[in-house]
């Protein structure tokens, strides 16, 4: 699978996420039978376009420990996320330390792999190909 067949299974599985419901960086790259990618799918999500159509919901996906990754230092993208979560209905909590998280047993989508369109044809190998 290439950087553009990746990108786009990405986008069209995180589509599928139902409205108020959240799941992880890994179960996206699992997903599209990428199972080791993903901070790929982290990187795919964190430049979409505001433009494209439909929208990608990038909110619905955070880390596997239920956390919203930040954005990096200096950044409100974390907060950004909250927002967008918290206005579809998704309780996020701030922990001691800070960090904001999500009860994935009461919000999580975890459908198995091979249960969810990807858009694309799954390759029987786990690499990722830039071209």
């Amino acid at each position: 699978m290439d950087s553009a067949e990746f990108h786009d299974a990405v986008y069209h599985v995180v589509r599928q996420i139902p409205a108020q419901k959240v799941t992880s960086y890994g179960h996206i790259a699992k997903l599209i039978g990428m199972p080791r990618h993903s901070r790929h799918v982290g990187q795919a999500l964190k430049f979409i376009s505001p433009a494209v159509q439909p929208p990608i919901p990038w909110q619905r996906v955070i880390s596997s420990a239920g956390t919203i990754s930040s954005r990096g230092p200096g950044t409100s993208g974390a907060e950004l996320q909250r927002q967008e979560l918290e206005a579809e209905g998704v309780e996020v909590t701030q922990t001691r330390g800070g960090e904001l998280k999500v009860d994935f047993g009461r919000w999580g989508w975890f459908p198995a792999p091979g249960t969810v369109d990807t858009g694309v044809q799954l390759a029987d190998h786990d690499d990722l190909q830039d071209t």
